[in-house]
């Protein structure tokens, strides 16, 4: 199964806050993460989540975050963008929420169970998070990075990648990684990783399609009347394939997970 593109996933500063913009569209129309990707997490740690100290750096809007308490983990969320981190704190106002990133974690060394980066680690200084969790996740707890990446084997959405790329006008690295290779994503060289896919998908209407398309960085960065016509030429296109409206998402989510 081949999959492609996260359109997030070209690290820099400018990019990394851009998503402080569109917070509530990134809430409402981004993908959560299916309950098959929690087993294989406690799967790899060998204990269950219920109950673990765990640390959701990244969090954004609180997606992966409100996935975690429903397993029942006491979450704390570490957010860089005011933004993000205010919606955050809307829709999860009783969850402990710190500003911070993973280059700099405030936490005392060896005090977390997990440490989960969720769409996240690319945005780091991996060299500089790597220390941080080494210092931070206890002797036995857990490191679990993962993305969802579209699924082009389904056939709409490799002709989609193709016209992504044609519009920003870049490989499809700068869409995001297609190989799965541990070098792919610059883990930590010093834990032993294990890579697990979880397949799954969702039914959406087209507009949230659109919407979760138009909450990536790429899109965020663009000129804004190039983006609105581009969404707008998409919206016509799907149409005709999807006269309903509704849209049936395809996704690979990318776990990689280690026990320190």
């Amino acid at each position: 199964m081949t999959t492609t593109h996260s359109p997030d996933a070209v690290p820099g500063p400018s990019r990394a806050l851009s998503f402080d913009r569109a917070a509530a569209q990134y809430a409402a129309a981004r993908p959560s993460y299916p309950d098959a990707l929690f087993d294989a997490v406690e799967d790899i740690a060998g204990r269950p989540l219920r109950g673990a100290r765990a640390l959701d750096v990244g969090a954004g809007t609180g997606i992966s975050t409100r996935r975690l308490l429903d397993r029942g983990a006491r979450v704390v969320a570490v957010e860089p963008g005011p933004g993000m981190a205010a919606q955050l704190r809307r829709g999860l106002p009783d969850v402990p929420l710190v500003r911070g990133d993973g280059n700099r974690l405030p936490f005392a060394t060896a005090s977390a169970d997990l440490i989960t980066y969720a769409q996240s680690w690319h945005w780091t200084e991996h060299a500089r998070s790597a220390a941080e969790v080494r210092r931070v996740l206890r002797p036995g707890g857990t490191l679990a990075l993962w993305w969802n990446v579209a699924d082009t084997t389904v056939p709409w959405l490799a002709a989609q990648e193709e016209r992504l790329l044609r519009f920003f006008g870049v490989g499809p690295e700068e869409l995001g990684p297609r190989r799965s290779a541990a070098e792919d994503r610059d883990l930590p060289p010093d834990l032993a990783f294990t890579y697990r896919r979880v397949p799954w998908t969702r039914r959406i209407p087209l507009t949230t399609h659109l919407d979760n398309l138009g909450s990536h960085s790429v899109f965020l960065t663009a000129d804004d009347d190039a983006a609105r016509s581009f969404l707008a030429e998409e919206r016509t296109r799907l149409l005709t394939e999807f006269p309903d409206g509704t849209v049936e998402e395809a996704y690979v989510v990318e776990l990689h997970a280690a026990v320190r």
